[in-house]
């Protein structure tokens, strides 16, 4: 099976979130499964030089935006296997950043015409177009409305992917005729409009042939007001259409027993791991000491990821509790603050580095006893897999891909790989934290419920059959 993979960002070339890893690591998985898996993305002028230079022009096509026709050089880079396009166009890519840009709805249709356009051009004829998120959303509406009729795609199918229902991409009217060359036909509530506007999420979910979104769990909540950001009637009536899969890790770059970062090179809760604690607790400045607990929670500082309830009972756990807690991230000023102050009042047992680093990142996960993520949602969730794999025991909210991908620990029967609770409150969370400490003293259990959360298989492949059933579905 031929699959094309479009997306608007993929690792190692260009992350700002989980979108990347999934298309970093996912068509890896596929291409075990016999599949000539390809991906196309944008060739943003933030992509390293080296990349960049490496990457071999197979051609030049013109790209038709509107009454405009743009320039659109197409670059193919090999990785691990997988054929990479960078679609160049220095107008449109040629910015430091990513998104955010005044002109974001034109740059993703000239994006998302570009990957149809561009298949007879690499003579490649995928069976599947995969679109990710927003960015690629017009891509199935396109193919149907456009395309379908000449025959060297009339066969092609698509699924398309809710990463995060929140970013939407929803644009004035106007973008549908004047970009797109779309009449009123699309625009009305079963097609791309959206409360007046055009929803670039909204036409990849209507006009694609399969649905996936990334966990169990956020399938059905999105079937919900509180998290469906206005679609949730839309997303209830697509049936068997929407399916969850939970992500995965890539488990050979992820991999305590290799990792170049870690100080110490472990494979199961090992004296190699108390060597790794000792070094964090060095790193970061705090009182090496073995017996005491360490928290961490490596995150983006906003509201979603529960930062509210940490500010609530933060300095009464750092104050009554012998813990350390360690934290990395940026985010919204008022949080990154909160911490700067934090660290003052508890110099002992706070660290707060307010910055992102990949080495910082991966140490914490291999020398923190635990992971904190009280997500107030949260799709699927990348860090808790990670947690696992490395032995720091996560302590989640029961939302989203937390709920499927971590278990709470029973003490009678000795299954479960961490500590869970339900409500969005602060005070459930740290009721739940202390429960966790109190098995942390006990080595019987802490050996037990290690053991479980390094045991588990949090590889790509088991999601990668169940998109493969996906895409078999989409072509009946």
């Amino acid at each position: 099976m031929n699959i094309l993979f479009a997306a608007a960002e993929a690792n190692p070339f260009i992350k700002t979130g989980g979108l990347a890893d999934v298309i970093g690591a996912l068509p890896a998985a596929l291409k075990k499964e016999k599949c000539d898996v390809r991906v196309v993305m944008p060739n943003y002028k933030s992509i390293s030089e080296s990349v960049r230079n490496q990457a071999t022009l197979v051609t030049v096509i013109q790209v038709q935006i509107g009454w405009r026709s743009q320039y659109c050089g197409i670059k193919q880079f090999k990785q691990d296997g997988i054929t990479f396009y960078l679609l160049d166009n220095e107008y449109y890519f040629g910015r430091d950043g990513v998104y955010g840009y005044g002109d974001d709805a034109e740059r993703f249709a000239f994006f998302s015409r570009a990957v149809l356009d561009i298949l007879p051009a690499v003579d490649f004829q995928p069976d599947i177009i995969h679109s990710h998120d927003w960015h690629t959303g017009m891509i199935p509406l396109l193919l149907k409305a456009q395309y379908h009729s000449v025959p060297f795609y009339s066969n092609i199918r698509t699924v398309f992917t809710i990463h995060n229902l929140l970013y939407q991409g929803t644009f004035p009217y106007s973008v549908l005729w004047s970009l797109f060359g779309l009449d009123d036909r699309y625009f009305h509530a079963e097609g791309v409009e959206y409360y007046g506007n055009v929803s670039y999420m909204k036409a990849g979910i209507v006009f694609a042939d399969r649905v996936t979104t990334v966990s169990p769990t956020y399938a059905e909540e999105i079937k919900m007001p509180y998290y469906g950001y206005g679609l949730d009637g839309l997303l209830r009536s697509l049936g068997g259409k929407l399916r969850g899969i939970v992500n995965g890790i890539d488990t050979k770059s992820y991999n305590p027993a290799t990792d170049p970062y870690l100080s110490s090179h472990y494979r199961s809760g090992t004296s190699k791991r108390l060597e790794n604690k000792k070094a964090l607790q060095e790193e970061l400045g705090l009182p090496v000491d073995p017996k005491v607990p360490v928290i961490s929670m490596v995150t983006r500082l906003v509201e979603s990821k529960g930062l509210d309830l940490i500010t609530r009972v933060l300095d009464e756990l750092l104050y009554y509790d012998n813990v350390q807690f360690v934290l990395l991230g940026t985010g919204e000023s008022a949080y990154e603050d909160w911490f700067r102050e934090a660290v003052y009042r508890h110099p002992s047992n706070l660290a707060a580095e307010i910055r992102f680093s990949e080495g910082v990142a991966r140490r914490m996960y291999a020398g923190s006893d635990m992971f904190l993520m009280p997500s107030k949602f949260e799709p699927c969730g990348i860090s808790q897999l990670l947690a696992l794999r490395y032995g720091s025991i996560p302590i989640v909210r029961e939302t989203g891909g937390l709920n499927d991908t971590v278990h709470s620990y029973n003490e009678m029967t000795g299954e479960g790989t961490g500590f869970t609770f339900h409500s969005y409150n602060a005070h459930d969370m740290l009721y739940t934290i202390r429960r966790a400490l109190s098995f942390y003293h006990q080595p019987k259990h802490w050996k037990q419920v290690m053991k479980n959360a390094m045991g588990g298989d949090y590889s790509w492949q088991t999601s990668a059959r169940e998109y493969m059933d996906v895409y078999r579905e989409a072509q009946q």
